[in-house]
């Protein structure tokens, strides 16, 4: 149960936008120690492929947030950054061997959950929920994402499997001492989580047991820039 109603944001705009940075901030800057002008240096260059999930509370507070980067100009963050050391990879060539198509892939940037008594779970529950209902509602079939060792592991005992882009390895990334770039393909994965923890798989794909939560019903994203006016 949750301290205060929560309420589940897809694409925000205005002060909500502004409240799911905050948190990001917040939470990466304790966990890693990046700094905004960091963000800004990371993830200004994709300002136009840019989208976010929130979820709030009702003192206009995130307890919760999630920063994704769509296919655009500039590529996705992840497959670019396994270009420069320690990796040193073709991030394309990667992809493609996995068989990933970056064309119908979502970079999953960031994910950062507030420390809050008994409602930690329930708030990245709510973003993994939103991360397979926004990519089926916009014809999203993969992911990427350079995901920190300890989040891997709790994505693991939930029955989510993410797999290592070809050629890369677990190192250091930006205050993570222990990373990996990853990638899914969301109906595969899906399935193996169904046959391997239906309990989880009830959770994060059909959304049972995120009653404390208020989800959206439109779940198409328009792709504008995240700095455009509400």
């Amino acid at each position: 149960m949750t301290a205060a109603p929560l309420r589940f944001v897809f694409d925000p705009v205005g002060d909500e936008l502004a409240a799911a940075k905050q948190c990001e901030s917040d939470v990466f800057l304790e966990a890693y120690g990046n700094t905004s002008e960091e963000f800004d240096v990371e993830y200004g260059p994709y300002t136009d492929s840019t989208g976010f999930m929130v979820v709030m509370q009702d003192d206009g507070v995130a307890a919760a947030a999630l920063r994704f980067i769509a296919p655009g100009p500039k590529g996705l963050k992840t497959l670019n950054d396994v270009s420069r050391p320690p990796w040193e990879v073709d991030g394309l060539r990667s992809a493609r061997a996995a068989g990933v198509d970056p064309a119908r892939t979502w970079d999953i940037s960031t994910i950062a959950v507030r420390k809050g008594a008994g409602r930690g779970g329930l708030c990245a529950g709510a973003l993994y929920h939103g991360i397979v209902r926004a990519a089926y509602a916009n014809d999203i079939d993969f992911i990427v994402m350079i995901l920190d060792s300890h989040v891997r592991q709790l994505l693991s005992a939930l029955g989510l499997h993410i797999h290592a882009l070809p050629g890369t390895k677990t190192a250091e990334y930006l205050g993570s001492p222990s990373s990996t770039p990853l990638w899914a393909n969301l109906n595969r994965g899906l399935e193996q989580q169904r046959q391997d923890n239906p309990d989880a798989y009830r959770l994060i794909f059909q959304g049972i047991g995120l009653d404390g939560v208020t989800m959206p019903t439109d779940w198409v994203w328009r792709r504008r820039s995240v700095t455009s006016p509400a």
